[in-house]
């Protein structure tokens, strides 16, 4: 009793293999629906929530399973057009992983002086998203940051600014008198 040829499957089965790999979402809700009805069917003829328990947790519960999964499937399917998305989306998150680092660290700013706010505690680079758009914003020289003991901007990070500070105006007033010399008796 030996075969020349192994057997092959119909071609009800292979129409059948073949649908179930091109539409596999609707297959698995199909079954979760069935499920579900089976599920439903045998809780509506017990009374007793105790009876009634494992139809839940045999035919219901993985019923609902079913249809959330092929609800997924068919719209991964719909949306995914055979995986050419998640394929490009893996694609760029790969270049962006292994592709060279930009340089590391502040990049110089535009030319011109830190600015710097009327009440603020911190001067910052010109193009700094804290100060951009203010119109109160003014140059921030070496003295002023001085004066008012300005910060660098954490943000931005701006060097200092150029120029050695300036010195504190004399105090208004006279001048103080030389400490007494002191006598012994």
């Amino acid at each position: 009793m030996s075969r020349l040829h192994p057997s092959r499957p119909s071609g009800a089965l292979q129409s059948l293999g073949r649908a179930l790999r091109e539409w596999p979402g609707w297959f698995t809700l199909a079954a979760g629906a069935l499920l579900c009805v089976l599920g439903w069917y045998g809780v509506s003829g017990e009374r007793l929530p105790a009876r009634q328990l494992p139809y839940l947790a045999s035919a219901t519960v993985p019923g609902a399973a079913l249809i959330v999964a092929g609800a997924v499937l068919i719209a991964a399917r719909q949306s995914g057009a055979g995986g050419d998305g998640t394929a490009r989306r893996v694609d760029q998150l790969y270049s962006l992983l292994v592709g060279e680092p930009g340089p590391a660290g502040p990049q110089p700013g535009p030319p011109g002086p830190p600015l710097a706010l009327p009440d603020g505690t911190l001067y910052h680079r010109p193009d700094c998203p804290l100060v951009a758009g203010k119109t109160l914003a003014a140059p921030a020289d070496a003295a002023l940051v001085a004066e008012r003991s300005l910060a660098p901007c954490p943000v931005c990070e701006p060097d200092p600014p150029a120029g050695p500070p300036a010195a504190a105006p004399p105090a208004a007033g006279p001048p103080a008198d030389p400490p007494a010399a002191a006598t012994g008796g």
